[in-house]
């Protein structure tokens, strides 16, 4: 289940939420079907709590955006993308430990 501290993204709102935000933003591109990113949900929460204050945590489902994620070439899941200012920082794909995660997120913010 997702925590409160995780946004759901979606056609509707990723101009506002994603591009238009006044903070760095991750988005966790992800399916129900898809194991990995079953796996990752936890971390990500945890990410989000870790971050709070510092940084938008969202997912996005492909199945339900699949648009966003072409757009983006989201090409596997889990993908997470980070935005800063509009713009894609960076990209980590496939399943990452909160520890991994965490350093990766503080190197770039």
């Amino acid at each position: 289940m997702a925590s409160e501290k995780v946004t759901t993204f979606a056609e509707a709102n990723f101009q506002s939420a994603v591009l238009q935000a006044n903070k760095p933003v991750l988005v966790d591109f992800w399916a129900a079907w898809c194991g990995p990113c079953k796996m990752i949900a936890p971390v990500v929460d945890e990410i989000a709590h870790e971050f709070d204050g510092k940084l938008i945590v969202g997912k996005l489902n492909v199945d339900e955006n699949n648009s966003i994620a072409a757009q983006y070439g989201v090409m596997s899941i889990p993908t997470l993308l980070l935005f800063k200012n509009g713009k894609e920082i960076d990209r980590i794909v496939g399943y990452k430990t909160k520890s991994e995660l965490s350093g990766i997120l503080n190197s770039k913010l």
